[in-house]
């Protein structure tokens, strides 16, 4: 096995960072291997916006949920999916299909992707925020985002303070399949990996959290969550038609 493939791996969210700086060399080797991530048509539909103003970074974690390690980590990152520079360049361009907006999602979660691997295999840590959709309005006024720019996730990096074990994966035989759609899974198997999440969680917290995988997703998909994400997009210029 390769060590890229072994740091893919090994990956894992981490949430506590010591105080030590990500150098500028490895700052912008991220920045090199997050900008070489494939890219729809070579339309390069992506931007980042580093946030290093500590007055600001702490005005964006209270837009996140206060979650600490948006303010605490060496580094915050937040992704946007980008049509602006197209219009800037363009102006005839037409835009405002939904067919952008999953141009726009797909350039900018493989670019963070590559920017994560990037990190981690200079022994960096990092977690993605989605709760930078939580109040994106107001996230996008503060951040100066123009139309046709929408933010899509956040992305902390710094040196790790913690050693958790990655999170057990959906057995492979349920999500890669050959020639047709398996639409009924494997009941036996979903019975044992719910097994295993729950003796994940018990184990990482103490036993403080008892849930499984299917526990989770009735949970989490038991309600829209953010109702008001059509409206923002169309403010800014997105789905539009």
């Amino acid at each position: 096995m390769t060590s890229t493939i072994e740091v893919m791996r090994h990956h894992r969210s981490i949430r506590k960072f010591t105080d030590k700086a990500i150098s500028t060399s490895q700052l912008a080797a991220i920045m090199a291997a997050a900008q070489s991530a494939s890219s729809s048509s070579f339309l390069q539909a992506s931007s980042v916006v580093r946030i290093t103003d500590r007055t600001l970074r702490q005005q964006v974690m209270a837009l996140c949920g206060d979650q600490a390690y948006v303010a605490g980590a060496a580094e915050f990152w937040v992704f946007c999916a980008d049509f602006h520079r197209h219009l800037h360049w363009v102006p005839e361009a037409k835009t405002g299909f939904a067919e952008q907006l999953l141009i726009g999602a797909i350039d900018t979660a493989l670019m963070g992707q590559n920017a994560i691997t990037a990190a981690e295999s200079l022994g960096l840590g990092g977690v993605f925020i989605g709760a930078v959709r939580n109040q994106p309005h107001e996230l996008s006024d503060l951040l100066g985002l123009p139309q046709g720019v929408i933010p899509l996730f956040g992305l902390c990096l710094g040196h790790p303070a913690q050693d958790p074990e990655p999170k057990p994966r959906l057995p492979s035989s349920m999500v890669f399949m050959e020639n047709r759609y398996q639409a009924e899974p494997d009941e036996q198997q979903m019975t044992e990996y719910d097994a295993r999440v729950r003796h994940y969680y018990q184990t990482r917290t103490g036993g403080n959290k008892d849930m499984t995988w299917t526990g989770q997703i009735a949970a989490t998909l038991a309600r829209e969550a953010r109702p008001f994400m059509l409206d923002f997009l169309k403010r800014q210029g997105f789905c539009l038609r």
